[in-house]
């Protein structure tokens, strides 16, 4: 099958990248149901085409003359945003549609210039979007299409409480498409809610990775995991490395000891300035930097064409991240490796992953990196009258106090 093989029109066609011939299994399944307007839940793994598979026939249905927003796709993260719509605006182009980014980090006074251009397409984060329809200057009104891409973190209480109030200023009489890589069975029942009479196509087993990825996994002391980060950037000389680290001041840090080793590496997150974020990821896409330390922001969506290797520097606590997290590499039918340094009190983290993608998932030994640390079952614990003592014993002031009781006595 190719894309002309669809009921696509010719000039969104030719917008496609000349590269692209035969379309991913997800767009083979979920194209014809965008454009025969049906409600969708699409499942599918990371890097397998989602924002095509929904933007191709989206924008076939967009009135370019009309003067107002038709297409609404909301996203979790600025980075998401401002890729999605650079896919999408390449074939939006040749259309003459409009396609405007909303999201927050970005000066609101620019924004509502552009919005003077009248788009017909919009991408945007929750926030930033409610944010100017609470002050009334933007309309929904004529939305006939809604997509929540990445849907699974839309549905988690940090952003659901933003899309009820969202979908008050959307019509009802709407087609509204789900796409996500993973949906953990707690949301499930949430997202069928938002869909009227919908179909469901699973373009590959739920929570799953893709074949193309090799997944290694190294048991190694807490204490050690920048040396043994160091030591395997040394050794396989990646021309690009995306590492994940759960928290902002982790990831500073360990570009700093990064840095300070020398390599080229640079940070990314959530307490950057806009501009310097993008600027980053472009920096790192371009190669000008080989190492990018980054939190879960980049965890979804962000496709770094041909990215041979990533890193988890920590376990995520929520099992999904871990799908998208090694999502970043092995894409579009690539190779790509995930590694992952694991300690001792990770282990339960390991096994929510496991029993998620249903995948082994071995520990293994890092050459030069014996393990030291003890599991949490096995140390040592003092028992209950010890610790009694102990209490007993801070509370006692003078050196009389801590005679035996015989001594006293005697």
């Amino acid at each position: 099958m190719v894309f002309t093989d669809f009921d696509l029109h010719p000039t969104v066609l030719a917008g496609l990248p000349s590269q692209l011939h035969t379309p991913t299994r997800i767009q083979k399944l979920a194209i014809p149901v965008v454009l025969a307007q049906r409600d969708l839940l699409a499942l599918a793994q990371t890097g397998s085409g989602k924002t095509l598979a929904f933007g191709l026939p989206l924008l076939q249905q967009v009135n370019a003359n009309a003067l107002n927003i038709q297409v609404v796709v909301l996203v979790p993260t600025r980075e998401l945003a401002v890729q999605v719509s650079s896919v999408l605006r390449k074939v939006a182009t040749g259309l003459g549609i409009r396609i405007q980014t909303l999201c927050g980090g970005v000066d609101q006074a620019q924004q509502l210039t552009e919005l003077e251009r009248q788009p017909q397409f919009l991408v945007a984060t929750p926030g930033r979007l409610l944010d100017l329809l609470t002050q009334e200057l933007i309309g929904l009104d004529a939305v006939r299409h809604l997509v929540l891409d990445e849907a699974d973190r839309l549905l988690e209480m940090g952003f659901w409480p933003d899309i009820q109030r969202l979908l008050t200023h959307i019509p009802a009489e709407r087609q509204t498409l789900l796409f996500s890589a993973t949906l953990p069975s707690a949301l499930e029942g949430l997202a069928m809610d938002l869909l009227k009479d919908p179909l469901r196509k699973e373009a590959h087993a739920i929570n799953s990775v893709v074949e193309e990825l090799q997944e290694r996994l190294y048991l190694v002391n807490k204490g050690s995991k920048a040396q043994a980060l160091l030591a395997l950037l040394k050794q396989h000389s990646w021309p690009q490395v995306l590492v994940f680290i759960s928290t902002r001041n982790a990831a500073d840090a360990l570009c700093k000891k990064l840095r300070k080793a020398g390599v080229a590496v640079a940070s990314l997150h959530g307490e950057k300035d806009q501009a310097v974020r993008e600027q980053t990821l472009e920096d790192f896409k371009a190669h000008t930097i080989q190492v990018l330390v980054t939190t879960d922001l980049l965890a979804r969506g962000i496709d770094v064409e041909a990215l041979p290797v990533v890193i988890n520097m920590d376990l995520p606590s929520s099992a999904p991240v871990y799908v998208h997290r090694v999502g970043r590499t092995a894409r579009a039918g690539r190779d790509g490796i995930a590694l992952s340094l694991v300690c001792h009190g990770e282990i339960d983290a390991l096994m929510a992953i496991r029993d998620l993608t249903g995948r082994e998932l071995t520990l293994l030994e890092l050459t030069g990196f014996p393990v030291t640390d003890k599991p949490a079952s096995e140390e040592r614990k003092r028992p209950v009258r010890d610790k009694q003592a102990n209490r007993r014993s801070s509370r006692k002031r003078s050196i009389k106090q801590f005679k035996s009781k015989e001594n006293r006595t005697s």
